[in-house]
């Protein structure tokens, strides 16, 4: 079943599986047992120690993510734990008196965390998750923000982990320059591009539409039940943040300092390991760095300043920093379990064993096709694969390769138009998929139900997907990039304002005034 469409059940039964039972773990189980056992002749036992082989080969090989979840799970905690989110959150409702205006800080803060986006995901949902609380804004709609402004923005910035990754994808034989090709390929991003648009668009018109909708009714219904007393056993709809108790003595400072910190010293890691010290330039040493490492040496750094400094000045005890080092780590096993099982079923279904991306591969290079059609054509094959597989930098580690051969005879602003296109579709796959890392760290970083961010999601992503795959028909038809951008953004606006009409003539904006009628309906 190698190199077949079999390759790509696995992934697919177990998309689907998380999708209806809304249980993620036992999902990735059974896809990957499928897929082990398709790939063993259907034997259990050589089954079983396939599963075994590949995760311990993923997690020995993203070790330096885990332990990167680890610290920053304890500087979480640890930053809950002094009060200083508890300061912060006051501080800020004190400034930020509307939901437009949380939202806005909120993707703007998103924007400028720029540098990598597990490291986005999660500073972003702990800074911001206080503020997003007191206006009552639910955590799904937090882990959409966070989501559509952490891979978005790192994979259209040239000082990012992304953009390294892009830059050593081509093939070894070429003579083109990774990271000039890189830079030329961003103003073509249409799926990030557009994506950053609209989430500003949504913020600016203050409504939501499908499931989001729904789900956003919900919740504003189920703390109208509360503020009457009533006892809701629905964490779905009913987020407070109760995972931490805000207790200590902390003020803004000791919230600013650690993520400062880490920013900066993640920063100053990424350049040490990318050789600066050895003569390297900036732009050499962020493409030659050693990223996961480098999260991994900024965020120790951090958590040991970050301890000096609260200890010492007794915002927290000793022992209370200690302690708090235990349940940061405890906070964060379910994302890791989720993380390792969803390495574990894209390793099943990946090179050395189903080999999905040979069978993609070689369904493109058969097909007989207009190169025109070429870049739509790699945006919904990076899109479809990156959704199965829950990867992006494999979804385009193994399309790149493909793209440069393919182009070869064409303009150079062609190619850049089809590596671009590539790189809009992994990004939407992955911002799609149930198991893909970015989404499962955006769920954890807003701590919210990570189906729901996933349902709640997917409708918004494809009101940007839809116009990209008619930008790049556009952009390779025409061979013009930027006219493709015109016709997503348009396509984009079009659907948004549609949605946002038709609630304005039925009188269905504002969420908080349907959800109380709802509830008077339902009291009585």
């Amino acid at each position: 079943m190698e190199a077949t469409f079999w390759s790509l059940v696995p992934a697919i039964v177990a998309i689907v599986l998380a999708l209806i039972t809304k249980e993620v773990y036992i999902s990735l189980l059974t896809g990957i047992l499928g897929g082990a056992l398709f790939y063993t002749g259907f034997k259990l036992i050589p089954a079983i120690e396939t599963i075994v082989t590949i995760m311990s080969d993923k997690v020995g090989g993203n070790i330096n993510i885990i332990i990167f979840l680890v610290l920053l799970g304890m500087l979480v905690f640890l930053i809950q734990k002094s009060g200083a989110s508890a300061a912060y959150g006051s501080w800020a409702a004190k400034r930020i008196r509307t939901k437009r205006g949380a939202l806005g800080l909120t993707s703007l803060l998103g924007v400028l965390i720029f540098v990598d986006d597990y490291f986005n995901c999660l500073t972003v949902g702990t800074v911001m998750s206080p503020v997003t609380d007191k206006h009552k804004i639910s955590r799904a709609k937090l882990a959409y923000i966070i989501d559509s402004t952490a891979a978005p923005v790192c994979i259209i910035s040239p000082i990012s982990s992304w953009a390294a990754a892009v830059s050593s994808s081509l093939p070894e034989n070429t003579d083109l320059d990774g990271f000039s090709l890189f830079l030329s390929t961003i103003p073509f991003n249409l799926y990030a591009l557009v994506t950053l648009i609209m989430v500003f668009l949504i913020i600016g018109l203050n409504f939501d539409f499908s499931r989001m909708k729904r789900y956003e009714i919900n919740h504003w219904m189920a703390i109208h039940e509360r503020a009457e007393g009533k006892m809701i056993d629905d964490d779905n709809h009913l987020e407070q943040p109760e995972d931490f108790k805000i207790e200590g003595k902390g003020k803004i400072i000791d919230l600013v300092l650690p993520i400062v910190s880490l920013i900066i010293l993640c920063i100053l890691a990424m350049l040490y390991t990318g050789g600066i010290t050895e003569g390297n330039n900036i732009i050499d040493a962020f493409a030659n760095c050693d990223s996961s490492f480098s999260l991994v040496l900024g965020s120790v750094f951090t958590l040991i300043l970050t301890g000096v400094f609260y200890v010492a000045r007794r915002v927290v005890k000793f022992t209370e920093f200690t302690s708090a080092l235990a349940e940061g780590f405890k906070a964060m096993v379910p994302a890791i379990l989720i993380l390792t099982f969803a390495w574990t079923l894209s390793g099943v279904s990946g090179e050395g064993y189903l080999e999905s991306g040979v069978y993609v591969s070689n369904a493109i290079q058969n097909s007989a096709l207009s190169i025109g059609f070429i870049p739509a054509i790699f945006f919904l094959v990076a899109l479809g694969l990156s959704f199965a597989t829950g990867t992006s930098w494999g979804t385009f580690g193994i399309l790149i390769p493909m793209i440069v051969p393919v182009m070869q005879g064409h303009s150079y602003h062609l190619l850049s138009i089809s590596i671009a296109a590539c790189l809009a579709g992994s990004v939407c796959g992955d911002h799609i998929s149930p198991i893909s890392d970015t989404t499962i760290l955006s769920s954890a970083g807003a701590r919210c139900n990570h189906i729901d961010h996933v349902s709640t999601q997917i409708p918004y992503a494809l009101t940007v997907a839809i116009p990209c795959v008619f930008g790049y028909l556009v952009a390779g038809l025409t061979e013009n990039g930027w006219l493709g951008l015109i016709v997503s953004i348009i396509g984009m606006m079009l659907i948004v304002f549609f949605n946002y009409r038709k609630q304005k003539n039925q009188g269905l904006l504002d969420n908080e005034q349907i959800a109380r009628l709802a509830h008077q309906r339902k009291s009585e």
